[in-house]
């Protein structure tokens, strides 16, 4: 049922505590938020409309870089000291850290965060589900739809047409022995970025990427087999440029149209359009990954460290309410910061469908909303992180030493197989 503004705070953030009056006369005067770059300017946009729900109550926002906010939260959350009241996490920190117990459970009472589940794309509440403590801690508020952005043009100039890339991976990797050919460019910035993707693809609902729910390593499997044997075909044709991502060779790629597509989340359009290569606007388009392939390119969830100051947890509670549930602040958010919305009801409206410039006109908010629809959530498992370093270094093996997969792979197995109850 979609509520507006004013009904979400009657139906939710007024309610929420036992004693409610009791508590707002004690509430405290200042509440700490953590966050980096742009997702602390969404939350600083919200404060006018929480200061009218709260007067007089003091957000104070800490704002660090990406990677050293979660290195700070990570500290935070182990130490218990210099908590503060709501911690913004990036997608991949969420499922780490939901396996320890460092985040409050938002699923028993005064949070009843499951009587909002069916507000939210359903893979991103997913996300933030222990299912091994039936533990539910944090709640969704953007996400990132993954995407192939191709250029239209270099596409033209090789003869094909986006249905050459689309059917299969196999198919991608021969239209770009085809682009590279007729214009000289890249398919793409570097062969570990069609390994990242078709491992993901072909995963069912809560199953587990490198291991299973017994913790079994899966990297001796077909879908990785597979990724492996791409990626060589990649390098193999020079269809790589072999820069690495955010780098300013990467950059250059996109500015000199010697990157032909990128395998990416939705919010990539902004950043290309914003700052990476405005100069190339109209010249890309938009469709849904290769293989009929929809996996997701991070997303940001907010939480309450189970550590953090009790006094502020209502306000906490509210606070993170109003971002994620609130249809208004979502779309400010989605329109100011390229923040695709996590709450369905801010997928109800004209905007998706109108045209994007950077995209020469065509509606691909449509397209996104459709893939965002279609995203299972995956088992996330303590030792993923590492897992990534063990079979990216693996695969680098093969790219640069000629290495045999079937090798790498199981040097990949035994070394995780090791870590995998640590």
């Amino acid at each position: 049922m979609s509520l507006s503004r004013r009904g979400v705070l009657a139906a939710g953030l007024g309610s929420a505590w036992s004693c409610a009056g009791a508590v707002q006369a004690k509430q405290p005067r200042q509440l700490l938020v953590a966050a980096f770059p742009l997702v602390d300017e969404i939350i600083r946009a919200a404060l006018p409309r929480f200061r009218q729900l709260h007067p007089g109550v003091d957000v104070e926002i800490v704002s660090r870089q990406y990677v050293d906010h979660h290195t700070a939260m990570t500290t935070a959350l182990s130490t218990s000291v210099y908590l503060p009241d709501v911690m913004a996490l990036e997608s991949s920190y969420v499922g780490r850290f939901s396996q320890g117990g460092g985040l409050e459970d938002l699923l028993p009472q005064p949070y009843g965060v499951d009587r909002y589940r069916e507000r939210f794309v359903r893979f991103a509440y997913d996300q933030a589900v222990n299912h091994r403590r039936g533990a539910v801690v944090a709640v969704p508020t953007d996400i990132g739809p993954g995407t192939l952005l191709y250029r239209h043009d270099l596409l033209a100039k090789a003869g094909l047409t986006e249905a050459a890339l689309t059917p299969s991976w196999e198919a991608y990797v021969k239209a770009g022995v085809r682009i590279k050919a007729a214009t000289g460019a890249y398919l793409v910035s570097n062969a570990q970025v069609v390994k990242d993707i078709v491992i993901r693809s072909g995963l069912q609902p809560g199953e587990g990427l490198y291991f299973d729910q017994a913790s079994r390593v899966l990297v001796t499997s077909r879908r990785f087999v597979r990724a492996f044997e791409l990626a060589r075909e990649v390098r193999r044709n020079k269809l790589d440029a072999r820069v690495t991502a955010w780098s300013n060779e990467w950059a250059e790629g996109f500015k000199r149209g010697t990157l032909a597509t990128e395998l990416t989340g939705a919010w990539m359009v902004g950043q290309l359009a914003n700052w990476v290569a405005p100069g190339t606007q109209g010249l890309w388009r938009a469709a849904q990954l290769p293989e009929a392939t929809f996996v997701s390119y991070g997303g940001t969830f907010y939480s309450i460290p189970r550590q953090a100051t009790a006094a502020n947890k209502p306000l906490a509670w509210d606070l993170i309410r109003l971002l994620t549930l609130d249809r208004a602040q979502q779309f400010a958010a989605f329109k100011s910061q390229d923040a695709f919305p996590a709450l369905l009801e801010a997928h109800e409206d004209p905007f998706f469908a109108e045209p994007l410039p950077f995209l020469g006109g065509q509606p691909a908010r449509m397209l996104w909303r459709d893939a965002a629809r279609r995203i299972s959530a995956t088992q996330v498992h303590k030792q993923n992180n590492f897992a990534d370093e063990v079979v990216g270094t693996e695969l680098e093996n093969v790219l640069d030493r000629g290495k045999d997969i079937a090798s790498a792979l199981g040097d990949a197995d035994r070394l995780l197989a090791r870590r995998a109850f640590r």
